[in-house]
């Protein structure tokens, strides 16, 4: 054979190439590298020059609606007192308050302590549904500062 002294098979240069240039156990990943790296020059090139966002033509109306509108918070704290919009109110005079002040709202947001127990907040969700208005309860803590 004409490949016989590479050191693949037998005849005169058995071991002989082997010998010399050793066994290649790793890989080359220099190419890997480069390509990584160009990929990555293209991309932060790329990203830098893209817009973000959506293109959008918003109609145009003829009258522009508040949307700064306050929106009744009952707030319920440890002990049970109960205010709306940081003034106390009466539990039993909860419904009518909210439909005095907000007239036309049907949500009512209710921020309650983590330590409160639940047959208070069960009275004022009562005393919201039998005025007809929806309770959307609030995860979000008081604010100790107050």
């Amino acid at each position: 054979m004409a490949f016989s002294g590479m050191g693949s098979g037998g005849g005169r240069g058995r071991g002989r190439w082997r010998s010399q240039v050793g066994v290649l156990s790793e890989m080359n990943v220099v190419p890997l590298v480069d390509v990584v790296l160009v990929l990555l020059i293209i991309f932060m090139v790329t990203a830098s020059v893209m817009e973000f966002g959506l293109n959008i033509d918003v109609p145009q109306v003829k009258q522009v609606r508040d949307t700064n509108e306050e929106h009744p918070v009952v707030s319920v704290g440890k002990d049970g007192t109960t205010k709306l919009n940081d003034k106390l109110v009466n539990i039993n005079n909860l419904g009518k308050e909210v439909k005095r002040q907000f007239p036309g709202q049907s949500d009512v947001y209710v921020r309650a302590d983590t330590n409160l127990i639940w047959g208070n907040l069960a009275q004022i969700i009562s005393a919201l549904d039998e005025a007809g208005l929806k309770q959307k309860l609030v995860m979000k803590p008081l604010d100790r500062t107050k």
